[in-house]
């Protein structure tokens, strides 16, 4: 049998210390490449290797976005669904999803 593993309890609507971090460690790459793009335009690199980067940096805030959507429904979503399922609380969770995915 899989052992269950336990996350730290947060107050609903916040993020632990350790999603902190991996959130904040994606925003700090994804800041570090944003640098590197306004350095590649100021020293005239092809668009093809700005692009690349433009892609990176994308993809580092979609990670954090990911985390703080596995936070959200942790924490946030669960949480109101365990206290009793409304319709506001699945609609709150689709407008979500929606902006995630758009």
């Amino acid at each position: 049998m899989a052992k269950v593993q336990r996350r730290e309890a947060t107050p609903d609507g916040y993020v632990c210390e350790k999603r902190q971090k991996e959130v904040r460690a994606r925003l700090s790459r994804a800041r570090g490449q944003i640098d590197g793009i306004e350095r590649m335009l100021d020293s005239g690199r092809p668009c093809r290797d700005i692009l690349q980067q433009i892609a990176a940096a994308q993809e580092a805030l979609r990670a954090a976005g990911k985390l703080m959507v596995r936070n959200y429904l942790e924490n946030c979503a669960t949480g109101a669904i365990l206290a009793g399922p409304k319709s506001e609380t699945y609609d709150e969770i689709m407008d979500m999803i929606y902006r995630m995915v758009r």
